[in-house]
């Protein structure tokens, strides 16, 4: 079986690092709230994903013991 390794940035981190030199440089006039949306949307996006599998996996087992 082939392994991959992503080793990249990825979309969100771009994003981040394009948002905070553009409020540090003065171009745009956004809160840091905005500027640091999408790490946080990405944590709370993470979040969710987590949830909904421990979720699933607890109706899984409730539905196996039965």
């Amino acid at each position: 079986m082939a392994q991959s390794s992503s080793n990249g940035i990825g979309f969100t981190g771009l994003l981040l690092i394009i948002f905070i030199t553009l409020k540090l440089l003065g171009k745009i006039a956004w809160s840091w709230w905005w500027v640091l949306s999408p790490a946080w949307i990405a944590a709370i996006l993470f979040v969710l994903v987590v949830f909904f599998i421990v979720i699933g996996v607890a109706i899984h087992e409730a539905v196996k013991k039965k």
